[in-house]
């Protein structure tokens, strides 16, 4: 049921720009207007997210250790997996944002027939994430071609690289196949995985189905569609430089894809999609495990009055000493 949801809701959202461009004509209020709501509300949002996350209070240090920690110096220390220093938690951030470190740890865990409890690895998540992430960010450094002139140099060197295996025209990216074929796994890992379709709620399925949407639309817009390429860098270039023009004859099936791709942006800082930037604020990656050279002290404890030893002793000193209990003060007299 969460899935069929999740699909009614992206051919809802597939048929309004349908309606609204291919049926009423409203090329401005698709183009401009729409894109430019959901710029607004992602900068918005983004910016209230990650002001909530730098405000929340994290007095001790809780990184999550996954190795040694530095002690004696005779004992190796896990400088990237427990780091103890600035440097070696730069060293870990870098490792766990370009090649998601802690999810290439992951393991999964299978009940056999036998009543066997039994821990694999799970590369082929690792992997299809990896992919996803890496071919979403040279998709968008090819779109740059769309809103710069003239055309950043780097552009011209994804786009050969990415098209070296060059099958017709136009030119099929690898990167188009990558991507659909890694949300495609994570897609069915959520439906046939017993696991993780019983931890799965329909805003998981919602946004790998918008993902996939985005991605789809774009390579029929490419591949299939007649899409008129000058009207669209007119239209980019309009709204990056807040002259924005809305050009006909561009094609419906452009206005879809730019609507999931508006849609997809005013809902990121609402989901867990937002993990994007929370991974740079997580208090469990982000700080030095010092724990054994620094003590660290709640600094909004309040003060409060205790009753030590020495008090203790000097109020009940004589009944201490009645029971033939033993004496601090006696003691050291």
């Amino acid at each position: 049921m969460k899935v069929v949801v999740a699909l009614i809701l992206i051919a809802v959202l597939i048929a309004v720009p349908l309606i609204g461009v291919g049926g009423a004509g409203l090329h401005y209020l698709f183009g401009v207007v729409l894109p430019y709501c959901a710029i607004a509300l992602f900068l918005a949002g983004i910016i209230y997210r990650i002001a909530r996350w730098a405000k929340s209070p994290v007095p001790f240090r809780i990184p999550t250790t996954a190795g040694q920690q530095k002690t004696l110096p005779w004992i190796r220390t896990s400088k990237l997996d427990n780091p103890s220093g600035f440097w070696g938690v730069v060293g870990r951030m870098a490792l766990e944002v370009f090649l998601f470190r802690s999810l290439f740890r992951n393991t999964r865990a299978e009940l056999r027939d036998d009543g066997r409890l039994v821990y694999s690895a799970d590369k082929w998540l690792w992997a299809s994430g990896l992919a996803f992430h890496w071919t979403f960010l040279i998709v968008f450094l090819r779109h740059f071609k769309f809103f710069a002139e003239p055309v950043p140099g780097f552009v011209g060197l994804i786009q050969n690289l990415d098209g070296f295996f060059q099958v017709g025209l136009p030119v099929i990216y690898i990167t188009d196949l990558i991507i659909v074929g890694a949300l495609t796994f994570l897609f069915l890992r959520r439906i046939f995985n017993r696991q993780v379709r019983y931890l799965s709620l329909m805003p998981d399925y919602f946004a790998l189905c918008l993902l996939l949407g985005v991605v789809t639309t774009g390579i029929l817009t490419r591949y299939f569609y007649k899409t008129d390429i000058v009207g669209v860098k007119e239209l980019a270039t309009g709204l990056i430089s807040l002259h924005p023009v809305a050009p006909a004859g561009i094609g419906t099936g452009f206005y879809v894809h730019l609507f999931l791709v508006s849609v997809l942006l005013a809902y990121i800082p609402f989901s867990k999609l937002m993990h994007m930037g929370g991974v740079f604020l997580s208090p469990t990656r982000n700080m030095a495990n010092n724990n054994r050279v620094k003590r660290h002290i709640n600094p909004w404890n309040h003060e409060v009055k205790v009753h030590t030893y020495q008090e203790y002793e000097e109020e009940f000193h004589d009944v201490m000493k009645a029971a033939g209990l033993p004496l601090e003060r006696e003691e050291t007299k």
